[in-house]
């Protein structure tokens, strides 16, 4: 979405090159850095992460029905739990609700080891019920009236729906083909405690959409909502993601959760270590860095984003977003925080860009077949994006305007995870 509708020949050339619209991306504390290497280390087993008011968790998963009901949708939640455990975190606090809940019906879709489709029943302990409505606004319900301020993450992995009428309302499936839209789920949000923060982690297709949800009634027409939330999702609202597949065997899987949470706790699916997210050194992976590592470790179409850089995607025209491509990327890292250095570092490295270059006459560059490949032009997605976003929060904090900024250090102090500061 963009302020101006008329576009330059060059801006098209760029689209073309991508094959997808360029967004928004932004950046939080400005630090200098004339360097574009970044020190690659394994993460190092840690449960500093726990804080003395650890979040409460939440997570809601699956298809609407058994043909769409994945069973990488249950090794997600799985995944998820063996990610809490490594953090230090008790998997059994964390609120379950999935598919068909606990009748026992086989609705979990397979392919076993003779390349057959069969179906199982869910088997993820702590399962607490069904992907329903009501129990999803049960949860809510008596979260709002907590008298603690513990903080809130919910993971979504499933299935999302196109709103061709209105792609700011998108919506995710529940159980039986139900469905809840960005506007249903932020009006239930409205109804939190203003001082209880909410972050989402949303793995559906067109899930970007969600971003929304910080608007009051999830309306990006109406005001930003009292209460603090944010969140990280697989892709744009306007493509689809990837993720939901029968195969069982989980190395093979390339997703934004597999990636996600790998920075987050340092181990990936099959229990090995990564390299560190920890891109500012200060001993914690925020969610915010766990993002930017999922940018670079997730080899698919998907185009990550967050609530913030969905936000910024109406601050900046078109031919400010181009300007910032036709400066040398050495400049524009030079206000860049350390995870956007190690996006814009690694991606640079996979195209051997110049830095002292700008992005667009190093796209100049490519042969045919790096653009070709929808992995290839989304990696030319993500560093266009993640330059843009230096820029524009440059943009934001230079002009000065306090209504914005306010906004944008919300947005931010939510998305790094500032309770376990």
């Amino acid at each position: 979405m963009f302020c101006k509708a008329e576009k330059s020949q060059q801006y098209r050339q760029f689209r073309s090159v991508l094959g997808v619209s360029l967004l928004t991306y932004l950046i939080v504390t400005p630090l200098p850095s004339s360097a574009i290497k970044v020190k690659q280390v394994l993460a190092t087993p840690k449960t500093c992460q726990r804080s003395h008011s650890s979040p409460n968790f939440l997570v809601v998963g699956g298809g609407g029905a058994p043909s769409y009901n994945e069973i990488a949708l249950e090794k997600n939640v799985l995944y998820f739990q063996r990610t809490l455990r490594f953090m230090g975190y008790n998997p059994q606090l964390a609120a379950i609700f999935f598919a068909n809940g606990n009748d026992g019906q086989a609705t979990i879709r397979y392919i076993n080891a003779q390349r057959q489709q069969q179906f199982k029943a869910p088997e993820i302990p702590n399962l607490q019920g069904a992907s329903t409505l009501e129990n999803i606004q049960k949860y809510f319900q008596q979260a709002s009236q907590q008298k603690d301020k513990k903080p809130l993450f919910f993971y979504f992995t499933g299935h999302g729906e196109y709103n061709k009428q209105d792609l700011n309302n998108n919506s995710f499936y529940l159980w039986q083909g139900k469905e809840l839209s960005v506007k249903q789920f932020a009006q239930i949000l409205d109804k939190m405690p203003t001082e209880k923060p909410v972050v989402t982690m949303m793995a559906q297709c067109f899930s970007g959409s969600f971003a929304n949800f910080i608007y009051e009634g999830g309306d990006p027409k109406k005001a930003i909502a009292l209460q603090t939330r944010c969140g990280f999702f697989a892709t744009i609202k306007s493509l689809p993601s990837v993720g939901c597949t029968p195969e069982v065997n989980e190395a093979d899987y390339r997703d934004y959760s597999s990636s996600f949470f790998a920075g987050l706790s340092g181990r990936d699916r099959t229990g090995k270590a990564v390299i560190s997210a920890d891109f500012n050194k200060d001993g914690k992976v925020s969610y915010a860095e766990a993002h930017g590592f999922a940018k670079v470790d997730e080899k698919t179409m998907d185009l990550p984003i967050s609530t913030s850089e969905s936000w910024l995607q109406n601050q900046a025209t078109e031919p400010e977003q181009l300007a910032i491509l036709k400066q040398p990327i050495n400049q524009t890292l030079q206000t860049s925080r350390p995870e956007q250095r190690y996006v814009v570092a690694s991606i640079t490295r996979k195209f051997a860009f110049s830095p002292q270059k700008s992005f667009m006459d190093n796209i100049q560059t490519l042969q045919k077949r790096q653009t070709d490949n929808h992995v290839e032009s989304a990696y030319l997605g993500r560093l266009a994006m993640e330059l843009i976003n230096i820029g524009t929060e440059k943009q934001i904090r230079t002009t000065k305007n306090p209504k914005n900024v306010t906004i944008l250090n919300k947005l931010l102090k939510c998305e790094a995870g500032f309770w376990n500061k």
